[in-house]
């Protein structure tokens, strides 16, 4: 089997450290030191923290499984199980860990313009999908034809990212239970 490079190591390493410590709170050899990788070599890989945030939230987005939204079945549920998939890592890892794309917003917007785009693109791309699976309900009659497609869509993710937030400073599920309810047995029903 074939090791990995360290570049792939530290930026697998940062994407880790970046979730569970957030962006201020990961230093450099925070990051090397669980890559196993000498502090300088974070340096032939990358040209500063920021870029390989911005690499970290690449990565992230492949794992916020989009795919989920487009397997046969009917739209709401495609939904829900994508939420629910996103929802178990944030339970599954004692609450120490939220959506990196909020994180960083919440975080690092207001200080870098490079962080700022990518997590404004994050969430376009994001509420698209959401927009494109509400489009489906829709039309198959699921929710009523006059919902503003567009802003459910952003009030849904706005509304994940809030419950995350919520979740984690409880360290609870209730908030991501109240999230599911409020979603869909009443908004989308």
């Amino acid at each position: 089997m074939a090791r990995a490079s360290k570049r792939e190591e530290i930026a697998q390493a940062a994407l880790e450290q970046f979730r569970t410590r957030g962006f201020n709170a990961t230093g450099i050899s925070d990051i090397t030191s669980a890559a196993g990788a000498p502090k300088g070599s974070f340096y032939n890989h990358f040209a500063s923290k920021e870029d390989s945030a911005l690499e970290a939230l690449g990565r992230y987005a492949v794992g916020l499984r989009f795919d989920m939204l487009d397997m046969p079945g009917p739209p709401l549920e495609r939904l829900r199980a994508h939420f629910e998939f996103m929802g178990s890592d944030t339970v599954d890892s004692g609450f120490a860990r939220g959506c990196l794309v909020g994180n960083f917003g919440a975080e690092v917007a207001d200080h870098s313009e490079e962080i700022r785009s990518a997590v404004r693109r994050g969430f376009q791309q994001w509420a698209s999908h959401i927009e494109r699976v509400l489009a489906e309900a829709r039309e198959s009659g699921d929710i009523s034809a006059s919902l503003d497609l567009p802003a459910t869509a952003l009030f849904v993710l706005s509304a994940w990212e809030g419950a995350l937030i919520a979740a984690r400073a409880d360290k609870s599920s209730a908030p991501l239970d109240a999230f599911f309810h409020i979603v869909f047995d009443v908004v989308l029903h």
